[in-house]
């Protein structure tokens, strides 16, 4: 049974699948890509957490892989029944729908608010934290008349141009991602806006842990889930170094549709805006441009079927006896160790050389990822960190 199956019949993880998912993603080395690909190698994330110390091992791990207790598994879900939230996992009904859709989508989130906001088709607008009185109201305006229109808004807290479109959409649906953990809002001062969006009938999410308080490496992981649960994305104000402009390549990359506001050139907070829409960005001027853009993909039939699906995540997990679980032999192992380099390439490549098929290369690909020595770039392209090779 596939994910979409799943969700239309509201079927949902059990307890003890979620205890077990959340102490998978909480351990050691493991992304959402690896966490994929242990639940299809494994069969279930109580096999993958008896079997991480041997992957690790067989992959050159040099120290023991931590693998995240029961207890604090147990605690961080009992913070986020305190919080008033919910753990969905990927499969579930009130997952984000087009979330899924992206590459190497978190196995699970952390939800605040009324999931029904999801239904809506989303757009993400992002922009400068010192964003100008012009910029504020061009997207207090666009906002007003999505809304309208149907759409729900998308955006990250942040000062500016994200703060502008949260309090704008309020009431027409708004859904906030937060780069730490749920209970862990920044910046400081839009914490009573925060406080606002469940209350309004919107939704704040986060992949990371509750706790987890934001560091700067964490906001281009956020910008990704923006862009993720969006159809589209749209800068309006971006200076040229900027994190609204992660977003953009981020949505980019993941097939959505990129806008972009044109500003004065000599406005240092419309350099990469002007620059996006000398890429390729579609003009906004007013929300008809976004509106007529994404009609194609807001229409009643075929609507997430316009984007790539990805392998799936069985919610059904099969318990198998781990002696039967299959292992990569060392002289595979090795063929693909010296194939590899500090050089990113295709995974495609690397089955040319060493003459392994896909699922003998992806299960080498998982001990070195859990010993650490794997680097994944977007485009599934590989590498090996410099110390390891």
């Amino acid at each position: 049974m596939n994910e979409s199956a799943n969700s239309k019949l509201g079927i949902r993880l059990s307890d003890r699948q979620r205890l077990n998912w959340l102490r998978l993603i909480r351990s050691d080395n493991i992304g959402p890509s690896t966490f994929r690909d242990l639940i299809l190698h494994c069969g279930s994330a109580g096999n993958a957490i008896d079997m991480l110390p041997e992957l690790s091992r067989r992959g050159g791990g040099r120290k023991p892989v931590r693998i995240a207790s029961i207890e604090a598994a147990e605690r961080e879900l009992e913070h986020i029944n305190r919080l008033g939230a919910q753990l969905i996992g990927m499969g579930e009904p009130e997952y984000p729908p087009y979330l899924k859709k992206c590459s190497a989508p978190p196995p699970l989130v952390t939800i605040k608010g009324d999931t029904a906001v999801f239904a809506k088709p989303p757009v993400a607008i992002v922009g400068a934290r010192n964003a100008s009185v012009i910029g504020v109201r061009f997207t207090q305006s666009i906002v007003a008349e999505l809304g309208d229109a149907g759409f729900a808004i998308v955006s990250g807290l942040a000062r500016g141009i994200d703060a502008a479109a949260h309090r704008q959409s309020l009431g027409t649906g708004t859904i906030a991602v937060l780069a730490g953990g749920l209970d862990k809002p920044y910046p400081p001062e839009n914490l009573p806006l925060y406080r606002e969006i469940p209350e309004r009938g919107g939704v704040l999410i986060s992949e990371m842990p509750m706790g987890w308080v934001p560091r700067a490496q964490d906001f281009p992981r956020r910008n990704r889930i923006i862009a993720g649960i969006s159809l589209g994305l749209l800068v309006v104000e971006a200076a040229e170094r900027s994190g609204s402009l992660i977003s953009a390549r981020l949505a980019g990359e993941m097939g959505r549709l990129v806008f972009a506001v044109p500003g004065s050139p000599l406005d240092p907070r419309a350099s990469g805006t002007n620059a996006l829409l000398k890429q390729g960005a579609i003009m906004v001027t007013h929300a008809g441009d976004v509106i007529e853009s994404l009609a194609p993909l807001t229409r009643q039939t075929g609507t997430f079927d316009l984007l790539p699906e990805q392998p799936l995540l069985p919610i059904f997990e099969e318990e198998q006896d781990l002696a039967l679980i299959a292992l990569a032999s060392d002289n595979d192992r090795d063929q693909v160790v010296d194939a590899l380099g500090p050089v990113p390439v295709d995974m495609d490549m690397i089955i040319r050389h060493t003459g392994l098929n896909a699922s003998e290369l992806h299960l080498i690909l998982l001990e070195l990822d859990l010993a650490g020595r794997l680097i994944r770039y977007p485009g599934g392209k590989i590498a090996l960190y410099p110390e390891s090779v």
